[in-house]
């Protein structure tokens, strides 16, 4: 079986490609095209059965991640499979798998089998827990953990991984000399900015991608280039820590591209509203137009319990400006491991975004999506609205809740405007 890219430069239109091109309403052709220019990427390994493939990137409607996840504190798979029908239900693309806490290989099979979307993880977590697990300091992790959890992974199915192959002896030099208000907050980069200053070597990932390449190539398994020195913060938005890791995401884009391995690039974090259509600019400049999965961005430091809003602010406007991706933040970002529904609230705020993108985009299912939910609430047609709106449910509850049975809502009543003026006309 080719790898979708390879299948795409060589002129072949895989039966996964047409799925995604029916999906999304495009043609096949110009799918194919953006695959094989990179600027699009399908989540689909070649061992993952029994989901539904997406497309990210150029062209394609902007898509939604929603992360779940044990932690050390709290492990009950019941409980994340809840999590993930809620994501899935609630209209995410994709899932990733952040789990830290427990069995982690048991857990991410089930996960998998149970998902029926495209499922992400990030295989430094397991590798460094694995290595506390033999009472081992994380900065005693060997290079081949590293990629050994990462085959695994590959071997499960999992259709796209995080990795964090941009943190180098260099970028951290530089984070030195700049200073940072805090330093990496991401979770993975830590470990591996850990590991360098420890043991005074190059990260692994950087040092060894041909053959981080060559596993992700085996199972047609899309990277995920990881910014470990995402800012963490406002005040840390757009500098040179940040830029340096980048372009040196740029260059390994290239250099999968050039194997035959699908790529995104991963972004922001905390970023100002005045400053996300610059680092949408840079991104799409320096990475070959890949496709951009964003975190947020958080456009305000100061809304702990309310970030789901914070990063819906700014993933509509990293959308509109080139952003493929938007991982949703849940009311609990910065607070605590969310619950089911802090995750059905992320994936809400964040597909509002992500379809406000689309419509700024020019993206024609999203017009006529709008469109028709106009026309409805001009008919004062309630069934339509519902069928028409992102969260059917919040409708049908308040409505049951509020005991409204008229085809006018409770704002205007009898006086509601839509209702006066079908009156009026239907006199004349």
């Amino acid at each position: 079986m080719k790898n979708q890219l390879i299948a795409a430069r060589e002129g072949k239109i895989t039966k996964v490609m047409e799925r995604v091109a029916r999906d999304e309403g495009i043609d096949k052709e110009e799918l194919r095209r953006l695959v094989a220019e990179g600027k699009a990427a399908i989540l689909a390994n070649n061992r993952h059965k029994n989901f539904t493939p997406k497309g990210v990137g150029k062209g394609l409607s902007v898509k939604v991640n929603a992360n779940i996840g044990t932690s050390p504190e709290r492990v009950n798979i019941d409980e994340e499979l809840e999590k993930l029908a809620v994501a899935r239900d609630a209209g995410a693309d994709a899932v990733m798998d952040l789990s830290t806490g427990g069995n982690l290989d048991e857990i991410r099979k089930i996960v998998i089998d149970a998902a029926q979307i495209p499922v992400g993880t990030v295989p430094i977590y397991q590798a460094a827990v694995e290595t506390v697990k033999k009472r081992k300091a994380i900065t005693k992790m060997e290079a081949d953990d590293i990629f050994e959890v990462i085959e695994k992974h590959g071997a499960d199915g999992v259709d796209f991984v995080t990795v964090h192959c941009g943190v180098t002896k260099s970028t951290l030099e530089r984070l030195k000399k700049q200073g940072r208000v805090t330093d990496i907050v991401s979770r993975g980069g830590a470990f591996l900015a850990q590991w360098i200053i420890v043991n005074g070597k190059e990260n692994p990932l950087y040092e060894n991608f041909d053959r981080l390449v060559s596993i992700a190539k085996k199972y047609d398994m899309t990277l995920s280039l990881g910014d470990a020195l995402r800012p963490g913060c406002i005040a840390d938005a757009t500098d040179r820590g940040q830029i340096e890791e980048l372009i040196t995401l740029g260059e390994l884009c290239s250099q999968a591209l050039d194997e035959g391995v699908q790529v995104m690039i991963e972004g922001p974090g905390h970023v100002p509203i005045n400053q996300i259509e610059t680092n949408m600019v840079l991104q799409k400049r320096l990475c070959n137009d890949a496709p951009f999965y964003v975190l947020g961005p958080i456009v305000t430091d100061i809304a702990p319990g309310y970030d789901h809003i914070t990063s819906a602010i700014g993933g509509a406007l990293a959308g509109y400006y080139g952003a493929d991706f938007l991982c949703y933040v849940t009311p609990t970002e910065h607070l605590g491991l969310p619950m089911p529904q802090d995750v059905r609230d992320g994936v809400m705020v964040t597909r509002i975004a992500a379809h406000a993108a689309d419509l700024a985009r020019g993206n024609q299912k999203a017009f006529a999506l709008d469109k028709a939910m106009s026309t409805f609430r001009k008919a004062l047609d309630w069934k339509g609205q519902i069928e028409c709106a992102i969260d059917p449910e919040k409708i049908r509850s308040f409505r049951k809740e509020r005991n409204l049975k008229s085809d006018v809502c409770s704002m205007c009543g009898e006086f509601c405007s839509m209702k006066l003026m079908k009156d009026y006309l239907k006199k004349k």
